[in-house]
């Protein structure tokens, strides 16, 4: 789909420090910027004492330490739950626990959450604590099982609530209603910074550390661990989020990352010296998130916990081959979909303002990158669901901008009672599950109820562009200066630009990417570019002479030279640039 590129206003820059380039006080304040904000130090951070339930949590797990109780950590199955899980083993171990443990349920066998099923595993691993991160606010009955057995249950989560919460002994999470906490986006493995944090400063009030004699732990050595699942579970990157982010970023520039972190890094060909936020999100994330999609998250965990390189080294080529097979699902399962939507794709006004697709075959670790590239081709909201035995089929759904899906199931669920199985999520990302035998039937209530609260206009998908550079300003110095401007990610994004060009060379490489030599209008520079997954219908075309080009300053790095690239978003042949 060829998106609408739409240019951000002029804003008014003159608070920003003049120290930034004139380009960059205004990409700043395009983004609503402060001038506090340009200083990304972790004294900055939202104090904790706003987060709801902190403090009654931090007393129980330090009753639990001291009491030498057995702690189990309960983590979900992705990138986000896997580093929450990290930073509390390696917390509590640093503080001092003589019990802890960690257990991920299989998603094949126990499926998201801290279900009864669940429980009872954790019973047989003789926990008396169990702490949940990154999920737990939506499990009602696992919550009453743990209790009927005698656990206490401290739940850290950051997804949204429903209308009734858990009888657990403690509840963490900015999103429950009370809680003042202001970045409500916030990942699941900040919250259990947050929760560490707590737990570290009461247990200094406890004398604890001296007791022990042992040194009050540095929980900064984490945030690497932080900087990583904040990015990978895609929220929005406020103020709170680039501080961890980016302290977390300048641990691994400065060689002082876990071990887990570098050999993932270097598995991915990404040199730590130089990573930025898009790094995680790109690189490292997929290859933790594998293991939860094909295998076991516990591969995961381990390699974030690890302190041995070589052994490290092992596990990260493994997630580096699960990666590789959950490339080679998905792209067959993306040309069996994107088969399937070709007979509408002809006749715009056909095709479903809200996707759901189904195949008995698909892989349930899969479906949820599934929805998100069907989405980006179509610019629809979609719903993409798998076999989960006994006649259900769960749902991995994806957003688009104007609607939110969370609310949209409760919507559905509202209006069908018992249909929707069960469901929980986010604005942009939410899972469910139904009978197998109603996916016509709710697929036709998902499209009736995306068509009643999504405006026509949203489903137009839109780049929104800086702007177009003058030939002056492609210079290696701005591009390296927005490249150590983030970090950029989620609600707060990377640069973009746009402008017309001269196709100068033009050839495919790598099968499907697009290398490109591109002149300005004027003809004064000459560009190297880069386009990734073009279609092969259109490109190369030696027809083609001038395009219309949506891109990205990028640093590229070759033999230890560096030289300016752009690396395009969008490109859409133009036979006449008037």
């Amino acid at each position: 789909m060829i998106h609408q590129i739409v240019r951000r206003p002029r804003v008014d820059d003159s608070h920003l420090p003049d120290s930034l380039s004139p380009i960059l006080k205004q990409i700043y304040a395009s983004r609503g910027v402060s001038p506090e904000d340009c200083e990304l130090s972790l004294g900055k951070l939202l104090r904790p004492d706003t987060m709801a339930g902190l403090d009654k949590a931090a007393q129980i797990i330090a009753d639990a330490i001291e009491a030498q109780k057995a702690i189990l950590i309960m983590g979900d199955f992705d990138a986000d739950g896997a580093t929450s899980t990290s930073v509390c083993v390696l917390a509590l171990r640093m503080m001092g626990a003589q019990k802890v443990d960690y257990l991920i349920p299989n998603r094949f066998d126990y499926g998201y959450g801290l279900s009864p099923e669940i429980v009872a595993v954790a019973a047989s691993k003789n926990a008396q604590l169990l702490i949940t991160v990154d999920n737990g606010i939506s499990s009602i009955e696992g919550v009453a099982a743990a209790k009927a057995l005698g656990m206490t249950v401290v739940i850290t989560d950051h997804h949204l609530p429903g209308h009734t919460l858990p009888d657990a002994d403690a509840i963490v999470n900015p999103n429950q209603d009370g809680c003042e906490f202001a970045s409500k986006s916030i990942a699941g493995v900040g919250v259990a910074f947050y929760l560490m944090s707590a737990l570290r400063a009461e247990l200094r009030s406890r004398n604890w550390y001296q007791r022990q004699n042992i040194s009050e732990p540095n929980l900064g050595q984490l945030l690497d661990i932080v900087a990583l699942g904040t990015v990978a579970d895609v929220v929005s990157l406020d103020t709170n989020n680039r501080i961890l982010v980016e302290a977390g970023l300048q641990r691994v520039k400065a060689g002082r990352c876990r071990v887990g972190i570098t050999a993932l890094l270097e598995v991915a060909k990404r040199t730590p010296s130089r990573i930025v936020a898009s790094d995680f999100g790109f690189a490292v994330g997929p290859r933790l998130n594998a293991a939860g999609r094909l295998d076991e998250m516990a591969l995961g965990v381990e390699t974030l916990l690890c302190d041995d390189i070589m052994l490290a080294r092992r596990m990260a080529s493994e997630l580096d081959g699960l990666n590789a097979e959950r490339r080679d699902l998905e792209a067959e399962m993306q040309q069996e979909a994107l088969k399937s939507l070709e007979s509408v794709e002809l006749n715009e006004a056909e095709l479903p303002w809200g996707i759901a697709i189904y195949q008995a075959d698909w892989h349930q670790g899969v479906i949820g990158i599934l929805a998100s590239r069907i989405k980006d081709k179509y610019h629809r909201p979609v719903i993409a669901f798998a076999e989960a035995g006994e006649g259900e089929i769960k749902g991995s759904a994806r957003s688009i901008k104007g609607l939110h899906m969370r609310d949209l199931l409760e919507l559905i669920n509202s209006r069908h009672p018992g249909m929707i199985l069960k469901f929980g999520g986010h604005a942009m990302a939410a899972g469910l599950s139904i009978q197998a035998g109603q996916f016509a039937q709710f697929a036709d209530a998902y499209d009736k109820a995306v068509r009643e609260v999504l405006a026509p206009e949203l489903l137009t998908g839109e780049l929104v562009s800086d702007g177009e550079l003058t030939p002056e300003q492609f210079k290696l110095e701005l591009a390296s200066e927005l490249r150590n401007a983030g970090p950029w990610g989620q609600s707060f994004p990377e640069p973009l630009f746009d402008g017309y060009f001269r196709v100068i060379q033009q050839r495919i490489v790598g099968e499907k990417h697009l290398k490109l030599i591109l002149e300005t209008e004027c003809g004064r520079v000459m560009l190297d570019a880069i386009a990734f997954n073009v279609d092969l219908k259109t490109w190369p075309d030696a027809t083609i002479q001038y395009a219309q080009v949506v891109y990205k300053l990028d640093v590229n790095e070759f033999r230890g030279n560096q030289s300016l690239q752009l690396m395009v978003e969008q490109i859409e042949p133009k036979y006449n640039t008037n």
